[in-house]
């Protein structure tokens, strides 16, 4: 008997001759409806997110010292400034503005060239030939405020007139002048400040201030009522204030401690 094949059958069999024998193992594959997918999902998408967490923050902060150095430092030193100069009369309570005298330019002077010296501020991170004209000037204005406040911290703390106005003045030209040939750390240098701040505003607002005798009615009846006050009055040629005025320059002396101990070394968006 004879088989016949078809042509079609024929054409079956040479593409099978041609194709390549291929050895190997037969492995188990699960369906893909068992997979977990949660774990590589949870993998790759962390690292994403705490990128992106990271990547968010950092504005944040550098929004921060904008609004800290360009808004926050100036408005403390100005309060600073303006309470520094303020008064309170002793007949009816009412503010009294005082104009600084020349000294008190010359002492935040020196106390600003001891700002730099000692490290507190560094002339690099104020100013540089990189920095935009914006911001260059709005640095120029913040250490401006710097020196009318210091100006005005001086002319709170020195007494107003007569002999305990040059004893103050003084002292702090000895100390200023002295720190200028020291080398010291800005944080000593704020301690150092504290320190003198603290005895002059004893010095005045609490000994020199129970010294000055009250407002009376005539020269004659304070010297029988209060003969040491008068004498010490008329002695040192000091004014009289109402209480109160020890408060307000408490604050000021406050504000600017404060505005000091925010002041940073270089400008926002340097290193």
């Amino acid at each position: 008997m004879f088989n016949v094949q078809s042509p079609e059958s024929k054409v079956e069999d040479d593409s099978f001759e041609n194709l390549q024998i291929i050895d190997g193992e037969l492995l188990e594959v699960s369906s893909s409806d068992n997979i977990d997918y949660s774990v590589e999902e949870q993998i790759e998408v962390a690292p994403r997110v705490e990128k992106q967490i990271v990547k968010d923050q950092k504005p944040k902060t550098e929004n921060q010292k904008f609004y800290l150095q360009y808004i926050l430092l100036p408005l403390i030193f100005l309060t600073a400034a303006l309470l520094g100069g303020l008064r309170l009369s002793a007949t009816d309570s009412a503010l009294i503005f005082l104009k600084p005298p020349l000294i008190c330019l010359i002492f935040a002077t020196i106390l600003l060239v001891l700002f730099f010296r000692s490290g507190l501020l560094k002339l690099e991170g104020w100013f540089s030939e990189s920095f935009s004209m914006l911001k260059n000037t709005a640095n120029v204005g913040i250490l401006l405020t710097l020196f009318f406040a210091s100006t005005q911290i001086f002319n709170s703390l020195l007494p107003e007139t007569g002999l305990p106005f040059w004893v103050f003045a003084f002292c702090f030209f000895w100390t200023l002048w002295n720190n200028l040939f020291v080398e010291f750390q800005g944080k000593r240098l704020l301690q150092s400040l504290g320190s003198v701040f603290a005895l002059a505003f004893v010095s005045k607002y609490l000994i020199l201030a129970y010294l000055t005798a009250p407002t009376s009615e005539s020269w004659w009846r304070g010297i029988l009522e209060n003969p040491t006050q008068e004498f010490f009055t008329l002695l040192f040629d000091l004014p009289r204030f109402a209480a109160g005025t020890g408060y307000i320059q408490f604050f000021a002396v406050i504000f600017y401690l404060l505005g000091l101990f925010l002041l940073p070394p270089v400008s926002a968006g340097e290193k």
